[in-house]
């Protein structure tokens, strides 16, 4: 305790997330802080209580921690967003919250359709401009609220097709007649008059959006000055609602991989087919190796049954035997030591095994199993650059459709492994860089 609250006192006072490990270095919880000094500390002082402050849980392990590292954020919305996803992928055993399926909601703007829609959503749609993950529905679902009034985008489910001409003898919702749509069900605007608006709002939510709020504050003055009190209340908690448009993750950073798989039951059977395999594939899993240059190169690992992620079942590796750009060698190490048990008879294989890569990735991994008593059911790889499947002992790829939903799902194996093993390099960097 004394060295980890040395080691504490070193911790900076900024946002960000810490792990809690044990004398193995297994991580036993994962928390996040506005100040990770301030926040790490207080589960260590000699004065503590921490089953009254913390609960019974944390009390137990506290005993067993033997190291704390932490992970520096951008912002509280950013260690929000970094803790669940870590929480979601380890699944420390003293975490109890954000271990099940909760994922954050997106705003989304549907620009497959002839007349884009917005939306609250967890369940994006293909072809659709995203913005965030937020950390609050209901703050969002509020600003939604009061751009409608400012932008007038749509927000029904309506099938609204451009060339349908009996549009014009449709009666519009009352969003319409209270000025909060533009009324495209009802043939009330031209298609290219509703695309430059919804081109309007995305630049609004990509900006600083400074001119609509300069407009609402001067509004709110102006109430507050004439002695309104009441709307200019109003006004500000719309401002409040505005600006939190900022507390947002970025699509590509803070990835939510489960919210875009495909139907797991069609990519299973399709995959079978694909593969000629003589039973039925239930466990699949993908590896990836990550590395900068060389430099702390990591592979990762994981699983899917029924063609859904298994988040127990993933692992990392720090790779240990490889010195410089050798993505074949670091491979090989990584399958060695995950299979090992496998090849003695002691675990089982899952039914397939996806390399991300292309012919010689493959070879590669052929080469580690030769090397082994048992052989694995089926490994393949997937190359990136035209998606062909290179399967074991062919060497012609088996090229799909895009839309084939074997592919889809080999693809977000291919994908989450590839997401998983950067994820872990950006620790070891991070925590490298900070020395």
């Amino acid at each position: 305790m004394t060295d980890i609250r040395e080691k504490i006192r070193e911790f900076p006072q900024v946002p960000g997330v810490y792990l809690m490990k044990d004398a193995e270095g297994v991580v036993l919880y994962i928390g996040k802080a506005k100040n990770l000094r301030d926040r790490v500390g207080s589960y260590f002082q000699p004065s503590a209580d921490l089953m009254q402050s913390r609960g019974p849980k944390i009390a137990e392990m506290i005993p067993k921690v033997a190291d704390v590292t932490w992970l520096e954020c951008e912002n509280d919305v950013d260690a929000i967003l970094k803790e669940a996803r870590l929480i979601k992928d380890i699944q420390p055993p003293y975490n109890t919250r954000q271990m099940d399926d909760k994922t954050f909601p997106y705003l989304e703007i549907t620009r497959q359709h002839d007349f884009p829609g917005v939306y609250v959503t967890r369940q994006p749609r293909k072809g659709s401009k995203l913005f965030g993950p937020f950390t609050s529905v209901s703050e969002l679902r509020r600003v939604l609220q009061i751009l409608q009034r400012i932008f007038r985008f749509r927000t029904c489910n309506m099938e609204i097709d451009k060339n349908d001409e009996k549009r014009r003898f449709f009666r519009p919702c009352i969003l319409y007649n209270i000025k909060q749509c533009l009324g495209p069900c009802a043939n009330k605007v031209s298609r290219v008059s509703y695309l430059k608006d919804i081109k309007r709002f995305e630049r609004f939510l990509d900006s600083k959006r400074s001119v609509v709020l300069r407009q609402l504050q001067a509004e709110m003055a102006e109430q507050a000055q004439e002695k309104n009190y009441e709307e200019a209340a109003r006004l500000r908690d719309e401002i409040k609602a505005i600006e939190a448009l900022a507390d947002r993750g970025e699509v590509d950073e803070h990835v939510q991989p489960e919210l875009f798989q495909v139907d797991p039951a069609a990519g299973m059977e399709k995959l079978g087919k694909i593969l000629n395999s003589p039973r039925e594939i239930r466990v699949v899993e993908g590896v990836d190796i990550a590395h900068l240059m060389g430099d702390e190169m990591v592979g990762g690992l994981v699983c899917f049954i029924d063609g859904r992620p298994f988040k127990k079942g993933y692992r990392r590796f720090k790779v240990k035997t490889v010195d410089g750009i050798n993505d074949y060698a670091a491979i090989q190490e990584v399958l060695s030591r995950r299979y090992r048990r496998a090849g003695e008879s002691e675990e089982l294989y899952p039914d397939v095994i996806l390399i991300d890569g292309g012919l010689g990735q493959l070879h590669a991994a052929e080469d580690v199993f030769k090397m082994m008593s048992v052989q694995p059911p089926l490994v393949i790889s997937l190359a990136k650059q035209d998606e062909e499947i290179f399967v074991q002992g062919t060497s012609e790829p088996l090229h799909l459709s895009r839309h084939d939903p074997a592919l889809r799902l080999l693809q977000y194996v291919r994908d989450e492994s590839h997401r998983f093993a950067q994820h872990y390099f950006h620790i070891l960097q991070k925590k490298s860089m900070k020395g």
